[in-house]
């Protein structure tokens, strides 16, 4: 299993290179960030752009892959954020992956001025997006004149510097999702089973993955594809497992998600009176004790 961490776009660089270069240092295979205009409780708090974050990360980093987590249709446009994404690739030299997901009701949905998308609309932009996004990282021009976004004799050239393009990690959940998933994703995201109930446990959260995984390997089955060749993500801190409790707290979670079939867990950059809250010193302690425990899991 691998071990990544999210860093939320919330500090000025001259604190957030700090973050980024940490990040590189403790050898976590990952750093992604949130791709949103502001998020929940950080509404009203600082809150930068992820396209530029990554780029001054892409500076300040040697090893750690980057990404969004998740970028989604709400407020972006396949034309343009393909361009934006072959950038990203190019200066971080091919390190970067693009998480894409349908968006929500929030803030992002409502910020345009517009009405948010009922469930079936983001399923469908989620679908054509990611699609002429897919078009766009593989073809030198494109022109595209179906479903809800368009593409003119587009140009992405030279292209992503990772071959045939960027990888994608596609969160979804119900079966639309992943035949998408299944399509167009190297990897796919969860949170853990929406479905929950108040008082559900650390094992009963498992199960809920475990079933989604399943799910997964069906719709990769159905697609002709095996379904060993995509990667199952978990980003934590949605569901009652508490991995930052200690190192022994994290193997054990990271173990239970390992047999319940994921492959790599993300754990949030420890931000103090939020909900991310947690000691920066265990965090630390966590991954470079616990991540070599887990990486053959």
């Amino acid at each position: 299993m691998r071990v990544s961490t999210v860093i939320l776009p919330i500090y000025p660089w001259r604190e957030g290179r700090e973050v980024w270069r940490a990040a590189d240092d403790l050898g976590l295979h990952a750093a992604y960030t949130y791709d949103h205009l502001s998020w929940r409780s950080f509404r009203d708090g600082p809150w930068f752009g992820a396209v530029p974050t990554l780029a001054a990360a892409a500076g300040v980093t040697e090893r750690l892959r980057l990404g969004t987590l998740v970028t989604s249709p709400n407020f972006r446009e396949p034309v343009t954020f393909a361009k934006d994404v072959m950038t990203l690739d190019d200066l971080s030299g091919g390190r970067l992956t693009v998480g894409l997901g349908a968006g929500t009701t929030g803030f992002d949905a409502t910020v345009l001025g517009g009405q948010p998308w009922p469930p079936g609309e983001r399923a469908d932009r989620l679908r054509d997006f990611t699609a002429l996004l897919d078009r766009l990282l593989t073809e030198p021009a494109v022109t595209h004149d179906e479903g809800h976004y368009r593409a003119h004799e587009a140009r992405t050239i030279p292209g992503p510097v990772q071959s045939p393009r960027v990888p994608f990690a596609i969160a979804a959940n119900g079966p639309r999702g992943l035949r998408l998933t299944a399509r167009y994703g190297q990897a796919w995201v969860t949170t853990g089973d929406g479905e929950l109930r108040d008082g559900a446990t650390a094992a009963d959260a498992r199960d809920g993955v475990r079933d989604q995984v399943r799910r997964l390997e069906e719709a990769c089955v159905d697609a002709g594809r095996e379904p060993a060749t995509m990667e199952r993500v978990l980003l934590t801190g949605f569901t009652p497992d508490r991995p930052l409790d200690s190192v022994d707290a994290f193997v054990e979670t990271a173990a239970g998600y390992a047999d319940a079939g994921i492959t790599e867990i993300v754990l949030h950059w420890p931000i103090p009176g939020t909900q991310f809250e947690a000691d920066q010193t265990v965090f630390e302690k966590v991954v470079a004790e616990g991540a070599p425990q887990v990486a053959t899991l």
